[in-house]
C-alpha cells in the first residue's frame, strides 16, 4: 500500500535530508538543556524555607493535566489496559517517577546542581548493570573502561565537595545515586509495557501515577494550614518546573528520537551537565573549579565510551 502524499512542508523536508538531522539535534539540545534547569528551580525554591516534600508536591501538581492529556493523546484509538497493565504502569510510576523524584529532591537539599548532574548522568551505567544481575548480559571492554572513567570522575567532585562542605555532601550524593538506580529500574522493566503501550503512552499513565502520590504524601504529611504559608515566588518556580523543565523536555526527546533516533538524542544529551553547571555557576552561585572541571571531562568522557557499542549498533 502506498504511503499518504505529505504536506509540502514535509516534502521539502524529506528532499533535503541534512534538515531533520540538524532539527533534530537542535531539539534534542533544547530538551536537554530544559530538562537541566530542574535541579536549578528547586535549589532556588529551597532558598525559601521550604523541605523537599513541598517542592516536588508543587511541581507534581502543576504537571499533572499535562501528563494525563499526554496519555490521553497518545490512548486514542487504542485498547484499555488490562489489569495486569495498570499494575505494571503503577509499578514503573512508582520506581521511575515518584521514588526516583523524591530521593532525588531530598538529596538536592545538601549537594550542588552540578554533582547532581553527574551523578544522574551515570545512568547507562546502571541500566547495563542490572541488565546482568537480572538477565547475564555480557559486558563489552570499552564499557568497563567507560563505567571507570565515569565514575573515577564523579567521585574526584564528590571527594572535593566533601572536603569543603562535610558530611552531608555524602548523603546527598548517596540519596541521588539511589534515585539514580531506581530510574534505572524502570529503564530495565518497561520495555514489555513500552512495546504495547508505546513510549509517550507509558510515560503520560506513568508520571500521572507519580503525580498523584506525591499529593497524596504531602496531604499525609502536612498539615492542610501548611499549603498557606507557601512563598509565591515557590509556586511559581514550581510552575516553571513542571512545564518547562518536565514536560516540555519529555515531548522534546521524543520528537528528536522520531529524526534522529535513540542513539544520536542520547549522544546530544551529553550537553546537559555542561548545562546545568553554567545555570549553577551563574544563578546559584556554585563554585566554578578546576576540580569540576575534570570531573565533568571525566564522566562525559566516560559515558562516550561505554556507549560505543551502541552506537555501533
Amino acid at each position: 500500500m502506498a504511503s499518504p502524499a505529505a504536506p509540502p512542508g514535509v516534502q521539502r523536508v524529506t528532499d533535503r535530508p541534512g534538515r531533520p538531522l540538524v532539527s533534530g539535534l537542535l531539539i534534542a539540545a533544547a530538551g536537554s538543556i530544559t530538562f537541566s534547569g530542574k535541579a536549578i528551580i528547586v535549589k532556588l525554591s529551597y532558598r525559601y524555607g521550604v523541605d523537599a516534600v513541598t517542592v516536588i508536591m508543587l511541581r507534581m501538581l502543576f504537571a499533572l493535566p499535562i501528563f494525563l492529556a499526554m496519555a490521553w493523546w497518545a490512548g486514542r484509538g487504542k485498547e484499555a489496559l488490562s489489569g495486569r497493565d495498570w499494575v505494571g504502569v503503577v509499578g514503573l510510576g512508582f520506581s521511575g517517577y515518584y521514588f526516583s523524584s523524591m530521593l532525588d529532591f531530598l538529596g538536592l537539599q545538601y549537594v550542588t546542581a552540578s554533582l547532581e548532574r553527574l551523578i544522574l548522568y551515570l545512568n547507562p551505567t546502571l541500566v547495563m548493570l542490572l541488565g546482568w544481575l537480572l538477565y547475564g548480559r555480557r559486558w563489552r571492554a570499552t564499557q568497563v573502561l567507560g563505567m571507570a572513567v565515569s565514575y573515577c570522575g564523579v567521585l574526584l567532585v564528590l571527594g572535593r565537595e566533601l572536603r569543603l562542605e562535610g558530611a552531608n555532601v555524602g548523603l546527598g550524593a548517596a540519596l541521588i545515586f539511589a534515585s539514580t538506580v531506581s530510574y534505572a529500574c524502570y529503564m530495565v522493566y518497561s520495555g514489555e509495557l513500552v512495546k504495547r503501550l508505546g513510549s509517550l503512552r507509558l510515560v503520560g499513565l506513568a508520571t500521572s501515577v507519580a503525580c498523584v502520590l506525591c499529593v497524596v504524601q504531602y496531604a499525609v504529611l502536612r498539615p492542610p494550614a501548611t499549603a498557606l504559608d507557601i512563598a509565591p515566588a515557590v509556586v511559581w518556580l514550581a510552575l516553571l518546573n513542571a512545564t518547562l523543565c518536565t514536560a516540555v523536555p519529555v515531548l522534546l526527546v521524543m520528537m528528536a528520537i522520531e529524526r534522529i533516533g535513540p542513539a544520536a538524542t542520547a549522544q546530544t544529551g551529553m550537553i546537559g551537565p555542561l548545562t546545568t553547571i553554567a545555570m549553577g555557576v551563574w544563578l546559584l552561585g556554585e563554585p566554578f573549579t578546576a576540580w569540576l572541571v575534570a570531573g565533568t571531562v571525566l564522566v562525559i568522557a566516560g559515558i562516550f565510551v561505554f556507549s560505543a557499542p551502541a552506537r555501533a549498533a
